[in-house]
C-alpha cells in the first residue's frame, strides 16, 4: 500500500491551470526525485501536498490510506508530512531553538522541557556540523543559502516526519554544503520514511540515489524511470525529454 497516492490532481490559480491530471503512488521507504524546468509546477505540487489554500484543485490526495485532500497544513504536519520550502520565511524575534521546540511539542506525543529539548537539538545539530550558537539565531534571518538549507534539514531530523518533500534543497549550495545536506538526508532515510526530492540538477542525485525519477513539464508527469533517466536528461536537456 502506498504511503501517498495522488489521484487525478488538477490545480489552478486565478484561472490558470498549473497541474494537469497527475496520478502518482509513492511507497514507504523509498526515495523519489521530481525534476523539471522552471515553471513546470514542481513547487506548486509540493505546496498542494502540504495543504496550501492558495490554489483551487480537483482530484484527491491520500496519505496512509486517509483522504487528506481538504486537510489544513497543521493537520498534515501532525500526520507526518514535512515540506522544506524553496524560499523559507524570515522570522524576526523567534530563535531556531524556540521555533523547533514549539513545533516538536505541537506534533509529538512526548513533550520535552527546555533542557531536554536543548540536548536533543544539539545532538541533531552536531550531525550537520551546526554550531550551538546557530541555534540561538532568529529563524532564517540573515541566513546564507547554505545556512537556510542546513536549518531545513535540522528541522527534518528533529521533527522526524514520515513523508518528506524537499523543494530545491540543493539550490545555491557550494560543494561542501551540498555534501553536508546530502549526508543529513541520507542519515534520515530508512525503510519507514519516504522522501521526495524536487530538483533541477543531477548533482544531488550523485549523493542520494533515488528509487525512481519523475520528469515534470507543463504541469504533467511526462516520464518516469530509474537513475538512467537523470543521465538521459544530462545529455538531452528537458527539451529532449518526451
Amino acid at each position: 500500500m502506498p504511503i501517498l497516492e495522488i489521484k487525478n490532481l488538477r490545480v489552478e490559480k486565478e484561472g490558470k491551470e498549473i497541474i494537469r491530471n497527475i496520478n502518482l503512488k509513492l511507497e514507504k521507504g523509498k526515495v523519489y526525485a521530481l525534476m523539471g524546468p522552471n515553471g513546470s509546477g514542481k513547487s506548486t505540487l509540493a505546496q498542494v501536498l502540504m495543504g496550501s489554500k492558495s490554489y483551487n484543485l480537483s482530484g484527491s490526495v491520500i496519505f496512509n490510506n486517509e483522504d487528506i485532500t481538504n486537510a489544513p497544513a497543521n493537520e498534515r504536519a501532525k500526520k507526518g508530512i514535512f515540506l522544506s520550502f524553496q524560499y523559507p520565511t524570515e522570522v524576526q524575534g523567534v530563535t531556531i531553538s524556540s521555533f523547533l521546540r514549539t513545533a516538536y511539542n505541537a506534533i509529538s506525543e512526548k513533550k520535552m522541557n527546555v533542557l531536554e529539548f536543548h540536548n536533543f537539538l544539539k545532538k541533531n545539530a552536531k550531525k550537520l556540523g551546526i554550531d550551538e550558537n546557530f541555534l540561538s539565531r532568529f529563524l532564517n534571518l540573515g541566513f546564507s543559502g547554505g545556512e537556510k538549507k542546513k536549518s531545513d534539514i535540522l528541522q527534518m531530523l528533529v521533527l522526524n516526519p514520515k513523508f518528506v518533500i524537499l523543494d530545491e534543497t540543493d539550490s545555491g549550495l557550494d560543494v561542501d554544503s551540498l555534501k553536508t545536506v546530502a549526508e543529513g538526508i541520507k542519515n534520515f532515510i530508512s525503510k519507514e520514511k519516504t522522501v521526495l526530492l524536487i530538483t533541477h540538477y543531477k548533482k544531488m542525485l550523485e549523493y542520494i540515489k533515488p528509487d525512481e525519477i519523475f520528469i515534470m513539464k507543463n504541469g504533467k508527469i511526462v516520464k518516469s524511470g530509474g537513475s538512467e533517466l537523470a543521465e538521459e536528461l544530462e545529455k538531452k536537456g528537458y527539451a529532449g525529454i518526451k
